[in-house]
């Protein structure tokens, strides 16, 4: 009877401990979405728990992101690796796409992964997402499919580059969930030498680019029907 009150006596303080962290990693970001520079004062007020709680748990704002980047990251390779399409060029949009639904809830902590200090932390979790990404591209200069007169592991880095603008973008202006993944696909089409025109009917005549950029952005509304 006493092991029995003991063990139950030890276990509360830990399962609070597990509640607390979590109310402050979700708390964390919701700040961090709209202001990834925002103190630990402020995460602590928007988990409804005293500053002390926080460094309870982190001993820096720096540590609480970089646990944030890392779930982050995790969840975006698991989501597109089942991510696949015979065709290279067609996989390389929908990785785009996918990737763009997965962060557009968090652009500005986004961004402030992959450009500013835990950026290194961020490479690592997405390198094997990158390489996914540079055997597309590998493939579809072999096949011809995309332009040949650049190196495929630079235009894959471009790829990158045109996905990432697209975030940038909606940094700055008010770009809809939807009007945002059609950009990703075309930019990511467009860095791989597809016109705009190209680009556009490429996304209207494939079932799975059409599914998911919808009418949204389309010039030619007819081309979609």
């Amino acid at each position: 009877m006493m092991g029995d009150m003991t063990t139950t006596v030890a276990r509360a303080p830990r399962r609070d401990a597990l509640d607390n962290r979590a109310a402050l990693l979700a708390a964390a970001r919701t700040v961090f979405a709209s202001d990834p520079e925002a103190s630990l004062d402020a995460v602590a007020a928007e988990a409804g728990l005293s500053r002390r709680s926080v460094y309870g748990h982190f001993t820096s704002r720096e540590e609480l992101q970089r646990e944030l980047v890392t779930q982050g990251v995790d969840r975006v390779t698991n989501a597109l690796a089942s991510v696949t399409h015979p065709e290279p060029v067609v996989r390389l949009a929908l990785i785009g796409a996918g990737l763009w639904g997965e962060v557009a809830n968090m652009r500005l902590m986004t961004l402030f992964a992959v450009r500013g200090p835990l950026a290194h932390y961020t490479a690592s979790g997405l390198a094997p997402l990158r390489q996914r990404v540079l055997d597309a591209v590998r493939e579809a200069v072999e096949s011809g499919s995309v332009r040949t007169d650049i190196p495929a592991d630079r235009l894959a880095r471009l790829v990158e580059a045109a996905a990432l603008a697209v975030l940038e973008e909606s940094t700055r202006s008010d770009l809809e969930t939807e009007d945002g993944s059609r950009l990703v696909m075309l930019n990511v089409l467009a860095a791989l030498g597809f016109g705009w025109r190209e680009a556009n009917d490429l996304i209207d005549q494939t079932p799975e680019l059409a599914g998911l950029a919808g009418l949204i952005g389309n010039p030619n509304p007819k081309a979609a029907s």
